[in-house]
């Protein structure tokens, strides 16, 4: 393959390598909608804008572990690595066994956990408390109730003082009333830069 850069360094072989991928992932995740839509909750992957603003809201400066929800095909993961999420402190939860394994292959340095948010404290176990960061791509609205309830309450049991969780929607309403008291908004925004358009929301938790 030529190494020879095509323009500011940029070389042909990783413009094709992250062609491939692309593809690859979208490939992948249409497959997943097929296979199980109201768990995928969208039509396309996260957009690398709506991603970058979701990795931006991380702090860099805790200590504890940094958990991501719906790794997906790993266009937040990237994100977040990007950003300086420091590989061993980012565990990343799929709940689907093939989008896990292609996670595992793009990121091996990461402990990516195949397995279902509503479990996440016995996911993380000796991590559950200690966690500064969830930033989540779940389709939340898309949910049964009862399966949001669970997972409000797992983040409540695995979250330190303080600590951030980040989600998005593609529906343009808070999501206040999915979450106790106990969640404090600190950051709204609509990423129109995304198809389509998500709102994008950050909430501190005080137990």
């Amino acid at each position: 393959m030529d190494d020879t850069p095509v323009k500011d360094g940029v070389t042909l072989a990783s413009l094709l390598e992250n062609g491939g991928r692309k593809a690859l992932s979208l490939v992948m995740f249409g497959r997943e909608i097929l296979a199980n839509p109201r768990a995928m909750g969208a039509i396309c992957p996260s957009s690398p804008a709506l991603a970058a603003h979701m990795a931006a809201q991380v702090p860099l400066n805790q200590q504890g572990p940094t958990v991501e929800l719906g790794g997906g095909t790993g266009t937040v993961t990237a994100a977040l690595l990007k950003h300086g999420v420091r590989a061993q402190e980012l565990v990343v939860i799929e709940r689907s066994a093939k989008l896990a394994t292609h996670l595992c292959r793009r990121f091996p340095s990461l402990r990516v956990i195949q397995g279902d948010a509503v479990q996440l404290g016995d996911l993380l176990g000796p991590d559950a408390g200690r966690v500064r960061t969830v930033v989540s791509s779940l389709p939340l609205r898309s949910l049964p109730p009862e399966t949001v309830r669970a997972i409000a309450e797992q983040l409540e049991a695995v979250l330190a003082p303080g600590a951030r969780f980040i989600q998005f929607t593609y529906k343009h309403r808070a999501l206040c009333s999915m979450l106790s008291e106990r969640f404090t908004t600190v950051y709204s925004r609509i990423i129109w830069g995304n198809l389509p358009p998500a709102r994008l929301d950050v909430f501190q938790y005080q137990p």
